[in-house]
């Protein structure tokens, strides 16, 4: 196993500095038991972990290995992400029976989550779903479309966007569908249901299924909705069967005690001071994905009171938020600004905002971690209007500045992670690969840092 080798760097009490945190990146060299190459599509979307879509979501067998490296000893652990996306920490640690924690500024990441970290009696779910789809089953016929007892359920607040995204008939039978959604009294099936709803919003919309930012597909033909539900609830169902199988009576029972899911920001975690044992997190990429944006369907449907344009401005990493007064304290970052500031102003503000809003993420890391405890941040580096943007390295520099020792830092290909390959190197954005000169993310990296006894 090929990893950096710091006893020699970590003096207790002491920050290790800028200019040898570059030199401890540069002789990092890639790991190749940590890239998962050989494992197929299957294997990644195993148990819950097939229930939606999601932009940048890791695979399990990362979040796995790091919990068998690190997780010694008689449990039951606590496991927490900060930026637990769609979950797939925090099923991993409920699928071996450890307490999991997590937080997301996202709905739709809260729903994902929440449906794929619960499990369902089998028979119970298989038996809700049928009821589901056979109550549905007029969908087919146009002359009691009208008439069903399932009036649509359309945000009227929202029905401009709607109308951007579907087609008429489209917007009426997703309508029915939500509204039949809205008969499950369930919880844990009504979120199950609403999270295969979210998913095929993309599927049966006007929506670029390969883009990366919301873009019309005009030669696309949105699949129906009950057929896209149905066939995409198959699939939730059998993972589901999968997942109560493995996870311990106890935890089952106990859900509530097992599970905190909340929607807020990342730096105020919902547990105790000094209560986790690994956090493993997959952080926002500065300026790469506006989470806002992506999933404006769901919003739209789901949530459709929030203003998207205000809803943006509270997640880290996006181009809507400024630094403001706060200061910056890794050099590694403030060179970084430094030289965007030449090229680009706003795009140097934007970077900065994100370095520090990771920077206080470290801080609430420090709070929650045990004496001993680990926490676990996958970041790739990448290039913006041709500046080399080195995330990895401002987050192990940073993280000394909460109280936390850098203890391994891992490099790793990342063969099966689903990210936008290219960027174009004068605008910095995402490009098609054949308009673009400038690989995002062809390695990432394994930022450890450890909380002293």
């Amino acid at each position: 196993m090929q990893t950096i080798t710091l006893e020699k760097l970590q003096v207790k009490d002491k920050i290790i500095a800028s200019d040898q945190i570059l030199d401890l990146f540069k002789k990092t060299k890639i790991s190749h038991d940590w890239s998962f190459e050989g494992t197929t599509p299957s294997q990644t979307s195993k148990l819950t972990h097939c229930y939606h879509r999601y932009p940048a979501k890791f695979i399990p067998q990362l979040v796995e290995k790091l919990m068998d490296e690190y997780l010694i000893g008689f449990g039951p652990f606590h496991v927490n992400d900060l930026f637990m996306g769609s979950g797939t920490t925090l099923a991993s640690a409920i699928a071996r029976g450890y307490f999991a924690s997590g937080t997301d500024i996202n709905y739709s990441a809260e729903l994902i989550a929440k449906a794929k970290c619960t499990p369902i009696e089998p028979t119970l779910l298989r038996n809700k779903v049928d009821k589901f789809i056979n109550d549905l089953s007029f969908l087919g016929d146009k002359t009691l479309f009208v008439s069903s007892k399932y009036k649509p359920q359309i945000p009227k607040s929202k029905i401009e966007r709607i109308e951007y995204w579907f087609e008429p008939k489209t917007v009426e039978e997703l309508g029915i569908i939500l509204s039949r959604i809205g008969y499950e009294k369930d919880e844990n099936v009504n979120i199950f249901l609403k999270c295969c709803f979210s998913h095929i919003l993309k599927t049966c919309s006007r929506w670029l299924m390969s883009s990366t930012k919301p873009t019309i597909d005009k030669s696309k033909k949105p699949t129906k909705p009950l057929d896209a539900f149905k066939k995409h609830v198959k699939k939730m169902v059998k993972g589901n069967d999968l997942f109560w199988s493995v996870v311990p009576e106890n935890v089952k029972r106990n859900m509530n005690k097992y599970l905190i899911i909340k929607r807020q920001d990342a730096r105020r975690q919902p547990v105790k001071d000094s209560t986790v044992d690994i956090q493993i997190t997959s952080s926002p990429y500065v300026t790469s994905y506006e989470y806002a944006d992506l999933h404006q369907l769901t919003t739209i449907w789901l949530e459709p009171e929030v203003d998207l344009k205000e809803y943006k401005k509270q997640f880290i990493g996006t181009s809507a938020k400024t630094n403001g007064t706060r200061i910056l304290k890794s050099q590694v970052g403030k060179d970084i600004e430094n030289k965007l500031q030449k090229v680009d102003k706003k795009m140097a503000d934007e970077v900065e905002a994100f370095f520090v809003d990771i920077q206080e993420c470290f801080d609430e890391t420090y709070r929650i971690l045990k004496a001993g405890g680990r926490c676990c941040y996958v970041i790739g580096n990448t290039k913006l209007k041709g500046i080399d943007i080195l995330n990895a390295e401002v987050f192990a520099e940073s993280m000394q500045y909460s109280g936390l020792k850098i203890d391994r830092i891992i490099k790793r290909e990342i063969p099966s992670k689903i990210l936008p390959s290219k960027r174009d190197a004068k605008t910095g954005r995402f490009a098609a690969n054949d308009k673009a000169d400038t690989f995002a993310y062809p390695t990432e990296y394994i930022v450890i840092g450890r909380k002293e006894e």
